[in-house]
């Protein structure tokens, strides 16, 4: 059964995700280090873990599976992901997939060192509508592709 786990503590597009999945009849699991409010629903469950560096990453890592969805912007919380069959969408609608997740991983680790030596100082810019639209279509194309492979209607 396909299942949405969510990185939750920063993802701003928790409303959007509960909308497509609603769409689908498909379960939202969010894991976060902190409780926070939540539709009623008993398709939403949240999961509250303990604090401390990559607790709900582990938590997620751990849970996800062949065909569930992860999102997050996390890019390590990814690639331990994508390893265990699961398909993982950003915050802003980019898929982390097997083929760009290399790439990915080594641009994130190329901007930390320019930030650690100071050459670089911004980060990501604020989010913005667009994003949300792509993060919308993304989500229900990526929804509709697992359910044809697996043959569910």
């Amino acid at each position: 059964m396909l299942d949405i786990y969510v990185d939750a503590d920063a993802c701003p597009v928790k409303h959007e995700i509960y909308r497509v999945a609603g769409r689908y009849g498909l379960r939202v699991i969010l894991v976060s280090n902190s409780w926070m409010r939540t539709p009623e629903s008993s398709r939403i469950e949240l999961v509250v873990v303990d604090r401390g560096a990559d607790v709900v990453d582990d938590f997620i890592a751990e849970q996800a599976g062949d065909d569930d969805i992860v999102i997050s912007g996390d890019i390590p919380l990814a690639y331990r992901c994508l390893k265990k069959g699961a398909h993982v969408l950003g915050n802003t609608g980019r898929p982390f997939t097997e083929e760009n997740i290399g790439d990915v991983l080594s641009i994130r680790d190329l901007l930390h060192d320019l930030r650690e030596q100071g050459m670089v100082t911004g980060g990501p810019g604020p989010f913005e509508k667009k994003d949300r639209s792509r993060f919308l279509q993304a989500l229900d194309r990526m929804i509709v592709s697992i359910r044809r492979r697996n043959r569910v209607p």
